[in-house]
């Protein structure tokens, strides 16, 4: 499908990637422009990202001189204990050779090279272009190089079957009034109606999605409510810690829950949670995160309510029944760089109307 609405690069997925790491420095090779606003944000998470800012005398001549430079300045500024070398579109077309020019910069700090490109149709080939040196420099086993494969190929088939690349465009939307959602939520606790709270979060998400399950919590302690939570200690560096700090701030704060499936395994749980919510039969469910990576059918009789932080969701949560969706702005960049659950807006409606 040929999508005509805006779609992830691979480029900052690779980023993000090497974020989830351990790596503390990135370079970008291109245009000092390239990926501006996530290279930003990824600065307030705890990884430098420097560009080598090629300009149109490197596009013709090369910019080999230039990563070298810039190399050797980020081991001796920051000194990093992990860098990567991201390749960019500009990289690509003018044949750059990344690994020569770690080979040739002589660096004590370990350095991989991610040749990648803006021009895949999934964002997915950037964060395999990362993992597979990762494993060849040893930072991850082979195992966890096909654990993760396999987790992407499933997320990517959430994502076509119900989620925002379903069609080629979705017109994007704020979802249902919080206010009126969660008034209604309460009435169906307030009635003693049975219900789940489920968390199936992607990576940091996770730091605002949990809140929301609190905020039903600390609004009606005492409901017939049974909370899940994607928490499993699995996956990469970052997202074990993130996992590991969010689980014992819910625990903290008196909120019992089962773990079922980590936090780079949203796409994969679908089938697993379905069954796990017939099981119980309840009359209601709030789910939260990627919502849709749970197949319609395991849903048939239940009122949904559904929170995202994808705007283009909307529609398809709707379409495939969840009678409330919520769309929770600005999430993600909310969540980058922060260690203990934010405050969610759906999550604070719930706690006003106690």
């Amino acid at each position: 499908m040929k999508y005509m609405q805006p779609r992830p690069s691979s480029i900052v997925a690779a980023l993000y990637t090497a974020r989830d790491l351990g790596v503390t420095v990135s370079i970008l090779h291109g245009p000092s422009g390239c990926s501006f606003k996530h290279a930003r944000l990824l600065e307030e998470d705890g990884m430098k990202v420097l560009t080598t800012s090629l300009s149109e005398n490197e596009f013709v001549f090369g910019g080999q001189d230039r990563l070298i430079e810039v190399l050797k300045y980020a081991e001796k500024e920051f000194k990093p204990s992990r860098m990567a070398v991201v390749g960019t579109c500009v990289s690509l077309i003018i044949g750059e050779d990344l690994e020569a020019a770690i080979e040739m910069a002589d660096l004590a700090t370990e350095t991989i090279a991610v040749d990648i490109h803006a021009g895949f149709a999934e964002n997915i080939d950037g964060v395999i272009a990362t993992l597979e040196p990762a494993n060849r420099a040893g930072w991850i086993s082979d195992e966890e190089l096909s654990r993760q494969k396999d987790l992407l190929k499933k997320a990517n088939e959430v994502e076509r079957l119900r989620g925002a690349a379903m069609k080629s465009y979705i017109e994007p939307s704020r979802g249902d009034l919080k206010h009126v959602a969660a008034m209604r939520l309460m009435d169906l606790v307030r009635e003693g109606k049975s219900g789940v709270a489920i968390m199936n979060a992607k990576k940091e998400t996770a730091y605002m999605f949990a809140d929301i399950l609190l905020g039903l919590h600390d609004a009606a302690p005492d409901a017939h409510v049974i909370y899940s939570a994607n928490l499993e200690m699995k996956g990469l560096p970052k997202v074990q810690r993130d996992a590991e700090r969010i689980s014992t701030e819910l625990t903290s704060r008196g909120l019992s829950f089962t773990s079922q499936g980590a936090l780079d395994e949203y796409g994969a749980t679908g089938d697993h949670l379905g069954s796990w919510i017939q099981n119980i039969k309840p009359d209601f469910a709030l789910i939260v995160g990627v919502p849709h990576a749970i197949p319609a059918h395991y849903l048939d009789g239940i009122e949904c309510f559904s929170v995202t932080n994808g705007p283009r969701q909307v529609g398809p949560l709707k379409e495939q029944g969840h009678a409330h969706v919520m769309v929770e702005v600005d999430l993600h960049p909310r969540t980058l760089g922060v260690t203990s659950i934010v405050e969610s807006e759906f999550g604070a409606v719930l706690r006003s109307l106690v």
